[in-house]
């Protein structure tokens, strides 16, 4: 199958990149962000988490900082909105993500899946389709216990070793959810190689994502 590049070796690309909590940008699409650094894409990411209050705060900060530390240009926000409450607070985050569209103008985003499980995650998809409605979006996964796994259309392969600092980062700067049964090297390397098996990754793993709407030239 013949493969969609976002952009060459060398080229610029600007990425917007949304979660709603703190692990989750890097559990749906931390590797295929490494990845693209590692081909020398010069990478200018707007890295924003939505919820992350006290300790998960300095755990969002540092953790991103590490995933686009080779990055061309790197920006990081992260706000404090309710965790659980995202559909209640609908008011406050729909303000702030129209300031957002007037802070940013990126070639792509990285968000959540629209039929997620999770309340805050489906909210963040749904402001993101509502505020930038000329953008290319893509949405990631995030595997846990709801068993609510989607069929992403569009995937991302990624190196061995992109896969593997992913999971090394996102367990050296987690400690608040490795308490967690989901949160596990085996469960994020899992899913990485069915979908690596799923779309002939080169090196077996990838990251997949749905894209409801794409412009091809």
């Amino acid at each position: 199958m013949k493969g969609f590049r976002l952009a060459a070796p060398g080229e610029r690309l600007s990425i917007l990149c949304l979660g709603a909590h703190s692990d989750d940008i890097e559990i749906g699409a931390g590797a295929t962000i490494l990845n693209l650094i590692a081909r020398g894409v010069r990478l200018d990411v707007h890295w924003c988490v939505l919820s992350a209050p006290g300790e998960r705060e300095s755990e969002a900060r540092a953790s991103a900082a590490e995933f686009v530390s080779e990055a061309a240009r790197s920006q990081i926000e992260a706000m404090a909105f309710r965790d659980g409450f995202f559909p209640e607070q609908g008011d406050e985050i729909k303000k702030w993500f129209e300031s957002l569209k007037r802070r940013v103008e990126p070639d792509l985003i990285l968000t959540h899946r629209g039929n997620d499980a999770h309340q805050d995650h489906r909210q963040v998809s749904r402001l993101t389709w509502n505020t930038f409605r000329d953008h290319l979006i893509l949405e990631y996964e995030i595997p846990k216990w709801d068993g609510d796994l989607g069929r992403p259309n569009m995937y991302s392969p990624v190196s061995a070793g992109a896969l593997q600092r992913k999971i090394d980062l996102l367990m050296s700067h987690f400690g608040s959810q490795r308490s967690k049964q989901w949160f596990d090297p085996e469960v994020f390397r899992g899913l990485a190689r069915l979908r690596g098996m799923e779309c002939r990754a080169p090196e077996k793993y990838a990251e997949a994502f749905v894209a409801n709407k794409l412009t091809l030239w």
